[in-house]
């Protein structure tokens, strides 16, 4: 019988065209939405608040990059458009057009990492496992 608990580094993942480029450690959300405020002429205060977009914001923490990713030579900073996988035990989420905005390298040289990426996506999506 499995144990249920936090995800491990095989649970949070990088892909690119189908294939799993990175494993993270951790991440932490943030999802935000604009909103615009409608005015009535006459009136002191708003009479209602559109809701805009939204925008994820995800920090990825400890990077290692798969073997066949290294093999194939990837570059962090040219990587752009992937998706960035959560896998829970009751669930899967995806988030989609993803670009990163800040990268903090640290590590061995023998070993391809990433400390710390910051990154922005367009989509998110929850999938029942």
């Amino acid at each position: 019988m499995g144990v249920i608990g936090f995800p491990t580094s095989s649970d949070i993942y990088i892909e690119a065209e189908g294939k799993k480029l990175a494993v993270v450690q951790s991440y932490k959300a943030v999802a935000t939405r604009s909103e615009q405020l409608v005015e009535a002429f006459g009136e002191k205060e708003p009479v209602a608040t559109i809701a805009g977009q939204m925008q994820y914001r995800l920090e990825l923490t400890r990077l290692y990059a798969t073997d066949d990713a290294v093999s194939d030579g990837i570059d962090f900073y040219n990587l752009s458009d992937f998706s960035l996988v959560i896998v829970k035990p009751d669930r899967r989420i995806i988030y989609t057009g993803c670009q990163w905005s800040a990268i903090e390298e640290s590590g061995e040289l023998s070993r391809m990492v990433a400390e710390r990426i910051t990154l922005v996506a367009s989509q998110r999506t929850e999938m029942a496992n």
